[in-house]
Formats: C-alpha cells, structure tokens, sequence
C-alpha cells in the first residue's frame, strides 16, 4: 500500500490471522517435505525387517504428501479470501472509480448540453427566417 492506513481492529485481527495462515500452512509444506526426503534415505538394518519398514516408509510418505496438499489447499483459500477482502474493503480505489465515472458522465453531459443548446440557437435562427419569410410572402 502506498501509504498506511489505520486499520479497524477487526480488520487489523483478520490480517494477522490471513498472515498466521500463510505462516503456518507453509511451515507445514516445508516440514512434511523435508521428513519426506528423510523418510527416502536407506538406512541400515534395524529391529524391522527391510519389507515391514518400506511399507511403514510408503504411508508415511502418502500422510505427509496428503498434509502437503492440503496445505497448498489451505493456500489457495487463503488466497481467494484475500481476494475478497481486498474487493470489500478496497474503499479508496472503489471512490477513485466512481469518481472517474462520474466525471466521464459530467463531461458527457456537458458536450450534449453544448449541442442542444447549438442546435436550439440554429432552429431559432430557422424558425425566424421562415416566419419572416412566412410574413412577408402573406401580405405580397
């Protein structure tokens, strides 16, 4: 933003939530992602048998990979509810439009008040050469 704008206490709340949400679902990204690439490392053998831990390995990845979904999920509607405050609570763009607009619609209204007020001034000025020419032929 250009410049700063005191915000509402509730609005103020809904963006340090909005900024939580960010912080949160990427960390969860992030964390579910590395233990993945842990998870991927062979290691030596354990108390588990090779087959027992590959598929101990195998649903841990598909749970992490689930949580990374839906955090990227959570980011998308983080998205789009940021859309929609920006839309809602955008007042000085929303003025600055209907502003323009209604100078377009002074400047259009001024432009046809200019030419009606050409047009009277021409039929006036037609209107009196047919009355004088109306006159002067009725009396002939």
């Amino acid at each position: 933003m250009a410049q700063q704008r005191a915000l509402p206490q509730s609005k103020e709340t809904l963006l340090q939530s909005y900024n939580k949400r960010l912080k949160d679902d990427v960390k969860s990204i992030m964390d579910n992602f590395t233990e993945i690439i842990k998870t991927a490392k062979v290691e030596d053998e354990t108390q588990v048998s090779r087959a027992t831990q590959g598929e101990q390995d195998n649903y841990e990845m598909h749970v992490r990979a689930a949580n990374i979904v839906r955090a990227g999920e959570s980011l998308m509607k983080l998205v789009s509810d940021l859309k929609q405050f920006l839309i809602l609570n955008d007042f000085p763009s929303v003025n600055e439009a209907i502003d323009q607009r209604r100078q377009q619609l002074r400047a259009l209204q001024e432009e046809c008040d200019r030419k009606l007020v050409t047009l009277r001034d021409e039929v006036s000025i037609d209107l009196y050469e047919l009355e004088e020419e109306y006159y002067s032929s009725r009396y002939k």
